[in-house]
């Protein structure tokens, strides 16, 4: 194992473990699974695991509605299999990081069940109540991100409570001092078990306005649109009041705090907030702020070189950037930018300067798999029937092998938790190994360039070239550095530039060209190129 700050020069792969490996036989991925796909894991080439939340809970958002925080849910197996995979990761020299989901609970946990027992009750107060405004009806207008109003009337005890998310999810009081104590011991339980950080889940809502005032209405810039993924209408509405409030940084800083009672550990916080915000929030009480910038990104070489600028020019000096390009909530990359840009695309991701978030399947090009009405299964889609708005379909089980039933995911006579379409043999993991020039060979190859090449790891990060059909840019400087080119279109594009170069990688050939003034990059090519500095580009 590495000491020191490893997340700096890491990678991570994200685990939604639902659907990585069914280890039971129930068609549900489990604790089981992950064990057994570790060598899997290691064999990428990344530094660690990032596992999505395994708590016991309803699942009504599989493990993001938690009904118990020290103990793992039945279906996804039980704390001596945790136990167990924590110890099979570091002996593979990976680090395990577990999804931690400090703003809400589920509506079945017992702090929850408590509070709703009476406004005196001993735990009433970890959670925001208030009464109806005067005449009725909800104390403000904030929304749910799940759609509809925010708030739910208690009929019993005439107040109503605050959810961010669905109803079942109330939100916890983190004004609340026992809140604060209760989460934080949470953490050590798990830092005791040998979990390395902690992804931070909806970390920028963490804490409201204590006066409740009203969210401004859309401003025709800083709007969000809430409910636009799970509901029949969206509300666009400023987070003005409902996150990133003045006290987050100094509750990220106690969090970390708890982190650093242990050594050589880590914290890593979602965060939907414009960039220069994230990237300011990356220095105050968190490792990594994640930054999914280049998941809305146009992509074209102009956009992605004026982003790429934006973000760095932000940063504060010591804070360490991140890039993601996929996860469970939003739509895959191969059915966002076309199948024909993924090796380009995580060619950008995997040479970018900072720490890279690999989302399960993107590995091997997968798109989204079409769920019908009748085999949903998220929230989103459940609660908003027809529109098509729930996140099934970049959560399809993976693909392991390339004739059985299901892909290998769960044995042949079991159904699997979401449908695994024909196709999806075609991307499973068995065929794209035998094939030289797979999506998942070549990012292995990248993963091995990042650890040969210090620069990729350490350097910094110059734009050389930005053109709507292709973005290259340098990575650290003289001898030491590496030249990232990557063709946009499906049109040869040829870039000139100053000093002489060899190819060390390219998506699309094994060969070693010496280049002398120019490069020209096939249909959707990427290429690394090493030797000369690289100074000057038209």
């Amino acid at each position: 194992m590495t000491t020191g700050q490893w997340w700096r020069e890491g990678v991570f792969y994200q685990v939604y473990v639902p659907s990585f490996q069914d280890g039971n036989a129930d068609g549900f991925g489990d604790l089981r699974g992950v064990e057994r796909r570790l060598d899997y894991i290691a064999a990428l080439g990344v530094t660690a695991i990032w596992l999505s939340p395994v708590y016991a809970s309803p699942l009504l958002d599989f493990g993001y509605d938690v009904s118990g925080y020290t103990e793992i849910g039945a279906p996804f197996g039980d704390l001596a299999t945790f136990d167990r995979v924590v110890r099979g990761a570091h002996a593979r020299g990976l680090r395990v990081v577990l999804d931690y989901v400090p703003q809400h609970t589920s509506s079945e946990h017992p702090w929850f069940r408590d509070a709703l027992s009476g406004r005196d009750s001993a735990h009433r107060d970890w959670y925001l109540w208030h009464d109806p405004k005067p005449g009725g009806g909800p104390p403000n207008n904030w929304a749910s991100a799940f759609g509809g109003p925010s708030w739910t009337f208690h009929e019993p005890t005439g107040q109503y409570y605050y959810h961010a998310h669905l109803p079942e999810q109330p939100s916890l009081n983190w004004r609340n001092p026992d809140v604060q104590q209760a989460m934080f011991d949470v953490m050590r339980f798990w830092l005791d078990r040998g979990v390395d950080g902690f992804r931070v889940d909806a970390v920028w809502r963490l804490i409201k306005d204590a006066r409740l005032r009203d969210n401004p209405m859309d401003d025709g810039g800083e709007s969000f649109e809430i409910g636009g993924a799970a509901a029949h209408t969206t509300v666009r509405q400023v987070q003005k009041y409902t996150a990133d409030q003045p006290e987050l940084p100094g509750l990220l800083a106690k969090m970390h705090t708890v982190a650093e009672e242990y050594d050589d550990r880590m914290l890593m916080g979602e965060l939907h907030l414009k960039l220069e915000r994230v990237a300011a929030l990356g220095e105050r009480g968190l490792d990594i702020a994640m930054n999914f910038s280049l998941i809305d990104a146009p992509w074209n070489g102009v956009d992605l070189a004026d982003l790429i600028r934006r973000y760095y020019a932000a940063l504060p000096s010591g804070s360490h950037p991140n890039w993601v390009l996929s996860n469970h909530d939003r739509s895959r990359l191969a059915s966002r930018i076309g199948a024909e840009r993924v090796p380009g695309a995580l060619a950008l991701l995997l040479t970018l300067q900072g720490t890279p978030t690999l989302y399960y399947g993107d590995e091997l090009g997968l798109p989204d798999a079409p769920v019908d009405s009748a085999h949903a299964r998220d929230c989103a889609e459940l609660r908003a029937p027809g529109l098509g708005l729930g996140r099934d379909p970049q959560r399809m089980p993976m693909p392991w092998c390339e004739e059985a039933a299901h892909a290998g995911f769960c044995a042949d006579d079991v159904d699997p938790w979401l449908p695994i379409p024909a196709w999806a043999g075609g991307f499973s993991v068995e065929r794209q190994e035998r094939d030289p020039r797979s999506v998942l060979r070549l990012v292995k190859e990248l993963l091995t360039l990042r650890r040969e090449l210090a620069a990729l790891r350490q350097g910094g990060i110059t734009v050389l070239s930005a053109h709507p059909d292709h973005l290259a840019y340098l990575r650290g400087d003289g001898e030491c550095s590496v030249l990232v080119a990557v063709n946009l279109s499906g049109h040869d594009q040829t870039i000139e530039f100053d000093g002489s170069r060899s190819t060390r990688w390219s998506s699309h050939s094994t060969g070693r060209d010496r280049l002398t003034g120019t490069v020209t990059l096939a249909p959707f090519e990427a290429r690394l190129l090493t030797g000369t500095a690289q100074r000057a580009f038209t």
